[in-house]
């Protein structure tokens, strides 16, 4: 028998959180040789911290002999997805941080496990279990808190980038508790909002003055109560983010 009666709590980052930024560089590397060669294997790593990028992992081409030809290309990749995700920090900027390329051609070892040939089938060099599901609980058939903590933190970009609220910077997360009654979602109990902003004058209710409005836009009528319970820059001031303030790490694979 299933639950009825619970509360739910998911967490989401920002585009300017560590992690994000690593998915971000990895995924734009893995898209750029299957750009180039649909057929191209890929194990992309990135590790972000201060001032610096590194991008690691193998690449396997039909022709190996033009992998140094689309090297040149990474390292303007990495800066055009700090850019875009609007990094220009003292200490990580998409001009200056160093990007440290290290990815290389796809180990003899695995090609041969992985090539089909005439006596075998293609194979995998990797494999991976996924499993997921669809509810009706958002048009996105997403369940609610996630796809609210998502939601917040894509609105705030919005207004970042546009220029309506210039002190939110690109580092952020976001987490939606959300009460069950009957299997449905029918009240946010608490929400906590953790941006990076450009003023150490800042205090967290400055903060919630800022994005306050936009989390009430993005979440359903009604969800929000008077005990809902909001917890906005809970820790105080947080001018230092991004890989500045915390490494990040992720790949990407094909």
């Amino acid at each position: 028998m299933t639950r009825q009666n619970y509360t739910f709590t998911s967490e989401s980052v920002s585009e300017g959180h560590p992690d994000k930024i690593c998915d971000r560089i990895s995924d734009a590397v893995l898209d750029a040789f299957l750009s180039e060669e649909p057929e191209a294997r890929v194990a992309a790593e990135t590790f972000a911290t201060t001032n610096r990028v590194v991008i690691g992992g193998e690449v396997g081409l039909a022709d190996q002999s033009k992998l140094k030809e689309y090297m040149g290309k990474i390292d303007a990749i990495a800066r055009a997805c700090i850019k875009d995700v609007g990094y220009e920090q003292e200490k990580f900027h998409h001009e200056t941080v160093e990007i440290t390329n290290l990815l290389h051609e796809q180990s003899a070892h695995i090609a041969q496990g992985v090539d089909s040939g005439a006596d075998k089938d293609e194979g995998a060099g990797d494999q991976g279990i996924m499993f997921g599901y669809a509810t009706n609980e958002t048009s996105a058939l997403m369940p609610a808190p996630i796809q609210y903590s998502h939601a917040i933190l894509r609105r705030l970009a919005e207004v970042r980038k546009d220029g309506t609220e210039p002190t939110l910077r690109p580092d952020a997360k976001s987490q939606v508790s959300l009460r069950y009654e009957d299997g449905k979602p029918v009240e946010v109990t608490s929400i906590v909002l953790s941006t990076q902003h450009s003023d150490e004058t800042q205090k967290s209710d400055d903060i919630r003055a800022i994005v306050e409005p936009y989390i009430r836009e993005v979440l359903p009528s009604g969800l929000i109560t008077e005990k809902t319970e909001w917890w906005v820059n809970p820790t105080g001031t947080s001018v230092i983010g991004g890989p500045d303030g915390d490494a990040g790490l992720t790949g990407r694979k094909i």
